[in-house]
């Protein structure tokens, strides 16, 4: 069995940037408390709450005189509010996530009634809409793109997870509702470099395995789109939940992870491949 890892796969600038900085914030040894998971993999996750990273929900339960904003970013509520009572703040957010909240703010006072494409229960994509005053509209699918109440000028902007070409499809959408539109591509680099080596390397193999947390939007959206190529995919947190029968009688198996995994995860992921092939009696063994 052949065992092929995407071009692009793992973590992110964005990804890599949060973590160097919470763990630059622990060197000390003092609590700091991140407002919800620092990245969508609760692995990496569990690990800096070893290290004395404190998950929150709410500012109320922030015990320390830190805070970390995570790399989905926060609302400017949440920073105004910090300050406000004296919290010391380490701002993680990914830059691309901030260039779309600031694309977001701009449009809203340049006149334009904004929509955001994105997962509307997600943190980033509330996030960008808060940073334009919370008015606007957050779209999953360009067919809900009817049901708004749209001005004359719209502008729209993505969540930086989100597949170009459902960006695309509701910039089509809205096009034909409104007299003027202004759509900015904050989709990041990194985001379209996953998808595109993923499904390049999902054409050419016979299953594809996904890595990444459950909770993790581009993840999810990797395996949406590799399966949308007509290979068998399966979207897996950890190696051991890759199942013998996904891959027996197969030749090749293709290895993508999303933006939140890191490179332990998608090694462990190939070695237990490797060991399944190993203890398999059939083609794969030999």
């Amino acid at each position: 069995m052949e065992i092929l890892v995407a071009q692009y796969a793992g973590f992110c600038f964005g990804v890599k940037r949060a973590l160097e900085m919470a763990k630059s914030a622990l060197k000390d040894n003092q609590e700091i408390a991140s407002l919800g998971p620092l990245i969508h993999n609760p692995q990496v996750v569990a690990r800096l709450e070893r290290e004395g990273l404190r998950v929150v929900d709410s500012l109320q339960e922030v015990a320390c005189g830190r805070l970390l904003i995570r790399s989905h970013g926060s609302p400017p509520e949440v920073y105004a509010a910090a300050t406000a009572v004296g919290l010391e703040i380490v701002d993680a957010t990914c830059p691309f996530v901030a260039r779309a909240q600031r694309a977001a703010a701009e449009l809203q006072r340049d006149g334009y009634g904004l929509v955001v494409v994105g997962d509307r229960d997600h943190a980033e994509a509330r996030g960008i809409l808060a940073h334009a005053g919370g008015s606007g509209y957050i779209v999953e699918h360009p067919d809900e793109v009817a049901e708004l109440e749209l001005p004359w000028r719209v502008g729209l902007v993505a969540q930086t997870t989100q597949r170009l070409d459902r960006f695309q499809a509701v910039v089509s959408a809205v096009l034909e509702r409104v007299e003027e539109l202004r759509a900015c591509n904050t989709i990041c680099r990194a985001t379209s470099q996953r998808q595109e080596s993923a499904v390049r390397l999902a054409e050419q193999v016979d299953v594809m395995i996904v890595v990444g947390g459950y909770n993790s939007a581009n993840t999810s959206r990797l395996a949406e789109l590799c399966r949308d190529t007509g290979t068998a995919t399966y979207h897996v947190e950890t190696a051991r939940e890759v199942s013998p029968t996904w891959v027996a009688d197969v030749e090749r198996v293709g290895v993508t992870a999303g933006a939140s995994t890191p490179q332990d995860a998608i090694d462990a992921v190939c070695v237990r491949l490797r060991d399944l092939e190993e203890a398999s009696d059939g083609p794969m063994g030999k």
